[in-house]
Protein backbone atom coordinates (compact mmCIF):
# COMPACT_ATOMS: atom_id res chain seq x y z
CA UNK A 1 0.00 0.00 0.00
CA UNK A 2 2.79 2.32 1.20
CA UNK A 3 4.38 1.72 -2.34
CA UNK A 4 1.45 2.36 -4.51
CA UNK A 5 0.77 5.61 -2.35
CA UNK A 6 4.64 6.64 -2.96
CA UNK A 7 4.24 6.23 -6.87
CA UNK A 8 1.24 7.89 -7.06
CA UNK A 9 3.33 11.07 -5.11
CA UNK A 10 5.55 10.60 -7.47
CA UNK A 11 3.78 10.72 -10.52
CA UNK A 12 2.38 14.37 -9.28
CA UNK A 13 5.38 15.30 -9.05
CA UNK A 14 6.62 14.26 -12.38
CA UNK A 15 3.61 16.20 -13.24
CA UNK A 16 4.14 19.41 -11.81
CA UNK A 17 7.53 19.61 -13.22
CA UNK A 18 6.61 18.95 -16.68
CA UNK A 19 3.83 21.59 -16.49
CA UNK A 20 6.37 24.06 -14.78
CA UNK A 21 9.07 23.51 -17.24
CA UNK A 22 5.86 24.35 -20.20
CA UNK A 23 5.11 27.53 -18.15
CA UNK A 24 8.52 28.22 -18.21
CA UNK A 25 9.04 28.11 -21.67
CA UNK A 26 5.98 31.13 -22.13
CA UNK A 27 6.59 33.04 -18.85
CA UNK A 28 10.67 33.17 -17.83
CA UNK A 29 11.51 33.39 -14.14
CA UNK A 30 12.70 36.41 -12.28
CA UNK A 31 16.99 36.27 -13.32
CA UNK A 32 18.84 36.38 -10.08
CA UNK A 33 21.32 39.12 -8.97
CA UNK A 34 25.14 37.62 -9.31
CA UNK A 35 25.94 41.58 -8.48
CA UNK A 36 29.30 40.78 -6.32
CA UNK A 37 29.84 37.34 -6.77
CA UNK A 38 33.22 35.79 -7.53
CA UNK A 39 32.73 34.33 -10.85
CA UNK A 40 35.71 31.87 -12.51
CA UNK A 41 35.43 31.15 -16.45
CA UNK A 42 37.65 28.37 -17.91
CA UNK A 43 39.10 29.18 -21.71
CA UNK A 44 38.27 32.98 -21.10
CA UNK A 45 40.76 34.04 -23.99
CA UNK A 46 38.28 32.12 -26.51
CA UNK A 47 35.43 33.43 -27.88
CA UNK A 48 32.58 32.09 -26.17
CA UNK A 49 34.90 32.02 -22.63
CA UNK A 50 35.16 36.08 -23.60
CA UNK A 51 31.65 36.65 -24.37
CA UNK A 52 30.77 34.76 -21.22
CA UNK A 53 32.87 37.20 -19.40
CA UNK A 54 31.71 40.25 -21.02
CA UNK A 55 28.14 38.88 -19.86
CA UNK A 56 29.10 38.39 -16.23
CA UNK A 57 30.93 41.62 -16.27
CA UNK A 58 27.28 43.42 -17.12
CA UNK A 59 25.46 41.42 -14.09
CA UNK A 60 28.13 43.05 -12.08
CA UNK A 61 30.24 40.18 -10.97
CA UNK A 62 33.58 40.01 -10.05
CA UNK A 63 35.72 37.75 -12.82
CA UNK A 64 38.38 35.42 -12.34
CA UNK A 65 39.55 34.66 -16.11
CA UNK A 66 41.71 31.19 -16.71
CA UNK A 67 42.88 30.41 -20.19
CA UNK A 68 46.65 28.33 -21.41
CA UNK A 69 46.82 31.72 -23.97
CA UNK A 70 48.15 34.23 -21.71
CA UNK A 71 47.53 37.38 -24.61
CA UNK A 72 43.94 36.38 -25.60
CA UNK A 73 43.21 35.75 -22.11
CA UNK A 74 44.34 39.41 -21.03
CA UNK A 75 42.40 41.05 -23.72
CA UNK A 76 39.43 39.44 -22.14
CA UNK A 77 40.38 40.80 -18.74
CA UNK A 78 40.84 44.61 -20.30
CA UNK A 79 37.80 44.48 -21.92
CA UNK A 80 35.54 43.33 -18.76
CA UNK A 81 37.59 45.70 -16.68
CA UNK A 82 35.81 48.76 -18.93
CA UNK A 83 32.08 47.12 -17.48
CA UNK A 84 33.75 48.74 -13.86
CA UNK A 85 34.07 44.95 -12.49
CA UNK A 86 36.90 43.69 -10.70
CA UNK A 87 39.40 41.73 -12.73
CA UNK A 88 41.60 38.73 -12.25
CA UNK A 89 43.51 36.88 -15.04
CA UNK A 90 45.72 33.91 -14.60
CA UNK A 91 47.20 31.69 -17.31
CA UNK A 92 46.38 28.02 -16.66
CA UNK A 93 47.04 24.53 -18.54
CA UNK A 94 43.81 22.76 -17.91
CA UNK A 95 45.03 19.68 -18.83
CA UNK A 96 47.52 19.35 -15.74
CA UNK A 97 46.29 18.86 -13.11
CA UNK A 98 48.64 20.51 -10.80
CA UNK A 99 48.51 23.50 -12.79
CA UNK A 100 44.63 23.81 -11.69
CA UNK A 101 45.38 23.03 -8.19
CA UNK A 102 47.88 25.45 -7.61
CA UNK A 103 46.07 28.21 -9.43
CA UNK A 104 42.87 27.91 -7.94
CA UNK A 105 44.83 28.11 -4.20
CA UNK A 106 46.29 31.60 -5.68
CA UNK A 107 42.69 32.36 -6.59
CA UNK A 108 41.63 31.65 -3.05
CA UNK A 109 44.30 33.86 -1.78
CA UNK A 110 44.75 36.65 -3.60
CA UNK A 111 40.74 36.96 -4.54
CA UNK A 112 38.71 35.12 -2.08
CA UNK A 113 36.11 31.91 -2.63
CA UNK A 114 34.83 31.62 -6.18
CA UNK A 115 31.02 31.03 -5.81
CA UNK A 116 30.04 30.91 -9.62
CA UNK A 117 31.79 28.64 -11.25
CA UNK A 118 31.50 28.23 -15.70
CA UNK A 119 33.68 25.07 -16.71
CA UNK A 120 33.57 26.84 -20.66
CA UNK A 121 37.65 25.48 -22.10
CA UNK A 122 37.43 23.40 -24.68
CA UNK A 123 39.39 21.55 -27.85
CA UNK A 124 39.51 18.60 -30.14
CA UNK A 125 42.11 16.94 -31.80
CA UNK A 126 40.55 17.42 -35.61
CA UNK A 127 42.36 14.11 -36.70
CA UNK A 128 41.15 10.44 -37.47
CA UNK A 129 41.29 8.56 -34.92
CA UNK A 130 44.24 5.89 -36.52
CA UNK A 131 45.91 9.21 -37.46
CA UNK A 132 45.76 11.03 -34.80
CA UNK A 133 48.56 11.55 -31.95
CA UNK A 134 48.09 9.62 -28.61
CA UNK A 135 49.24 13.09 -26.75
CA UNK A 136 46.20 15.24 -28.43
CA UNK A 137 43.34 12.39 -27.89
CA UNK A 138 44.76 12.95 -24.65
CA UNK A 139 44.66 16.74 -24.38
CA UNK A 140 40.79 16.21 -25.37
CA UNK A 141 39.89 14.10 -22.90
CA UNK A 142 41.97 16.24 -20.13
CA UNK A 143 40.92 19.71 -20.97
CA UNK A 144 37.49 18.73 -21.99
CA UNK A 145 36.52 16.03 -19.14
CA UNK A 146 39.46 15.71 -16.17
CA UNK A 147 39.37 19.58 -15.86
CA UNK A 148 35.94 19.38 -15.00
CA UNK A 149 36.73 16.78 -11.49
CA UNK A 150 40.44 19.35 -11.03
CA UNK A 151 38.29 22.57 -11.00
CA UNK A 152 34.93 21.34 -8.89
CA UNK A 153 36.91 19.60 -6.30
CA UNK A 154 39.38 22.93 -5.84
CA UNK A 155 36.36 25.33 -5.43
CA UNK A 156 33.27 22.98 -4.20
CA UNK A 157 33.83 23.02 -0.87
CA UNK A 158 33.78 26.69 -0.31
CA UNK A 159 30.64 26.43 -1.82
CA UNK A 160 29.34 24.05 0.76
CA UNK A 161 30.62 25.31 3.67
CA UNK A 162 28.36 28.52 2.42
CA UNK A 163 25.56 26.09 0.96
CA UNK A 164 25.84 28.66 -2.23
CA UNK A 165 27.19 28.56 -5.29
CA UNK A 166 26.66 27.53 -9.14
CA UNK A 167 28.55 25.22 -11.27
CA UNK A 168 27.94 25.70 -15.14
CA UNK A 169 29.38 22.68 -17.31
CA UNK A 170 29.50 23.97 -21.00
CA UNK A 171 29.01 20.86 -22.90
CA UNK A 172 27.75 20.14 -26.54
CA UNK A 173 25.42 18.67 -28.75
CA UNK A 174 27.43 16.06 -29.41
CA UNK A 175 27.51 15.09 -25.37
CA UNK A 176 24.11 13.90 -25.94
CA UNK A 177 24.09 12.04 -29.24
CA UNK A 178 27.50 11.16 -31.64
CA UNK A 179 29.02 11.85 -35.34
CA UNK A 180 31.56 10.30 -36.58
CA UNK A 181 35.68 10.86 -36.98
CA UNK A 182 35.40 13.13 -33.84
CA UNK A 183 35.45 10.28 -31.44
CA UNK A 184 38.10 12.14 -28.69
CA UNK A 185 35.79 15.32 -28.87
CA UNK A 186 32.15 12.83 -27.99
CA UNK A 187 34.03 10.97 -25.47
CA UNK A 188 35.14 13.78 -23.63
CA UNK A 189 31.54 15.88 -23.89
CA UNK A 190 29.62 12.49 -23.19
CA UNK A 191 32.25 12.28 -19.97
CA UNK A 192 31.40 15.81 -19.02
CA UNK A 193 27.44 15.78 -18.98
CA UNK A 194 28.01 12.64 -17.51
CA UNK A 195 29.85 13.79 -14.57
CA UNK A 196 27.89 17.31 -14.39
CA UNK A 197 24.65 15.06 -13.55
CA UNK A 198 26.27 12.75 -11.68
CA UNK A 199 27.48 15.95 -9.31
CA UNK A 200 23.97 17.75 -9.52
CA UNK A 201 22.33 13.89 -8.56
CA UNK A 202 25.01 14.05 -5.55
CA UNK A 203 24.19 17.80 -4.25
CA UNK A 204 20.44 17.15 -3.93
CA UNK A 205 21.23 14.05 -2.15
CA UNK A 206 23.31 15.73 0.08
CA UNK A 207 20.60 18.56 0.38
CA UNK A 208 22.79 21.62 -0.86
CA UNK A 209 20.23 23.24 -2.00
CA UNK A 210 21.71 26.38 -2.22
CA UNK A 211 24.37 25.08 -4.38
CA UNK A 212 23.23 25.17 -8.41
CA UNK A 213 24.30 23.18 -11.64
CA UNK A 214 23.31 24.25 -15.29
CA UNK A 215 24.27 22.09 -18.25
CA UNK A 216 24.58 24.03 -21.62
CA UNK A 217 24.50 21.83 -24.66
CA UNK A 218 24.61 24.09 -27.78
CA UNK A 219 24.97 22.62 -31.42
CA UNK A 220 27.67 23.51 -33.46
CA UNK A 221 28.74 27.37 -32.61
CA UNK A 222 30.10 29.24 -35.33
CA UNK A 223 33.70 29.94 -33.19
CA UNK A 224 36.03 28.39 -35.92
CA UNK A 225 36.76 25.07 -33.60
CA UNK A 226 34.56 23.29 -36.32
CA UNK A 227 35.32 24.80 -39.28
CA UNK A 228 33.98 23.16 -42.34
CA UNK A 229 31.45 21.25 -40.95
CA UNK A 230 28.37 21.06 -43.12
CA UNK A 231 25.19 18.84 -42.52
CA UNK A 232 22.79 18.56 -45.72
CA UNK A 233 22.31 21.42 -47.24
CA UNK A 234 18.26 21.91 -46.82
CA UNK A 235 18.99 20.89 -43.49
CA UNK A 236 21.43 23.19 -42.61
CA UNK A 237 19.39 26.20 -43.54
CA UNK A 238 16.80 25.36 -40.65
CA UNK A 239 19.59 24.25 -38.50
CA UNK A 240 22.46 27.07 -39.39
CA UNK A 241 25.47 26.86 -37.11
CA UNK A 242 24.64 29.40 -33.75
CA UNK A 243 26.13 32.86 -33.55
CA UNK A 244 28.67 32.90 -30.79
CA UNK A 245 26.72 36.01 -28.64
CA UNK A 246 23.48 34.22 -29.16
CA UNK A 247 24.37 30.98 -27.77
CA UNK A 248 26.03 32.83 -24.87
CA UNK A 249 22.75 35.15 -23.89
CA UNK A 250 20.41 31.98 -23.92
CA UNK A 251 23.08 30.54 -22.12
CA UNK A 252 23.18 33.52 -19.65
CA UNK A 253 18.79 33.33 -19.48
CA UNK A 254 19.71 29.69 -18.35
CA UNK A 255 22.31 30.25 -15.74
CA UNK A 256 20.41 33.20 -14.22
CA UNK A 257 17.09 31.24 -13.86
CA UNK A 258 18.61 28.34 -12.14
CA UNK A 259 17.74 26.21 -15.00
CA UNK A 260 19.25 22.78 -14.57
CA UNK A 261 19.58 21.74 -18.56
CA UNK A 262 19.50 24.13 -21.52
CA UNK A 263 20.12 22.89 -25.30
CA UNK A 264 20.69 25.59 -27.69
CA UNK A 265 18.46 25.56 -30.05
CA UNK A 266 15.43 23.69 -28.73
CA UNK A 267 15.21 20.94 -31.40
CA UNK A 268 18.45 19.46 -30.55
CA UNK A 269 16.41 17.80 -27.88
CA UNK A 270 14.76 15.52 -30.26
CA UNK A 271 17.81 13.57 -31.62
CA UNK A 272 18.63 13.25 -27.87
CA UNK A 273 15.43 11.89 -27.07
CA UNK A 274 15.34 9.77 -30.62
CA UNK A 275 18.70 8.23 -29.73
CA UNK A 276 16.98 6.96 -26.67
CA UNK A 277 13.80 5.54 -28.24
CA UNK A 278 14.72 4.52 -31.69
CA UNK A 279 16.49 1.43 -32.88
CA UNK A 280 19.95 1.55 -33.20
CA UNK A 281 19.21 1.52 -37.08
CA UNK A 282 16.98 4.02 -37.48
CA UNK A 283 18.99 6.98 -36.06
CA UNK A 284 21.57 5.79 -38.44
CA UNK A 285 18.92 5.96 -41.57
CA UNK A 286 18.02 9.48 -40.23
CA UNK A 287 21.49 10.57 -39.67
CA UNK A 288 22.47 9.75 -43.02
CA UNK A 289 19.07 11.54 -44.50
CA UNK A 290 20.62 14.94 -42.54
CA UNK A 291 23.87 14.46 -43.66
CA UNK A 292 24.88 14.02 -39.90
CA UNK A 293 27.08 10.96 -40.81
CA UNK A 294 29.39 12.34 -42.48
CA UNK A 295 28.62 15.69 -41.61
CA UNK A 296 33.16 16.33 -39.69
CA UNK A 297 34.63 14.79 -42.68
CA UNK A 298 35.57 18.68 -44.14
CA UNK A 299 36.19 19.66 -40.53
CA UNK A 300 38.99 17.08 -40.58
CA UNK A 301 40.04 17.60 -43.83
CA UNK A 302 40.58 21.51 -43.01
CA UNK A 303 42.11 21.05 -39.98
CA UNK A 304 44.69 18.26 -41.31
CA UNK A 305 45.65 21.29 -43.80
CA UNK A 306 45.85 23.87 -41.49
CA UNK A 307 47.37 22.52 -38.56
CA UNK A 308 50.54 20.66 -37.43
CA UNK A 309 50.85 17.60 -35.86
CA UNK A 310 51.44 18.87 -32.38
CA UNK A 311 48.52 21.57 -32.69
CA UNK A 312 44.28 21.50 -31.50
CA UNK A 313 41.61 22.96 -32.23
CA UNK A 314 40.34 25.36 -29.10
CA UNK A 315 37.28 26.84 -28.47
Amino acid sequence: MLLIVELLLMLIDVTYYILRAVVRVFFHPRPKSVDGELCLITGAGGVLGRLFALEFAKEGARLVLWDCDTVANERTAQMARKQGVEVRAYTVDLSKRQSVYDAAEKVRAEVGDVSILVNNAGVVAGRRLLECPDELLERTLLVNCHALFWTTKAFLPQMKVRNHGHIVTVASALGLFTTACVEDYCASKFGAVGFHESLAHELRVENNDGIKTTLVCPYIVDTGMFSGCEIRKEIRKLIPPLEPLYTVQRSMKAILADQEMICIPRIIYVPFIARALLPWEANVVVYRFMGGDKCMLPFIKNAETKTSCGESQAS
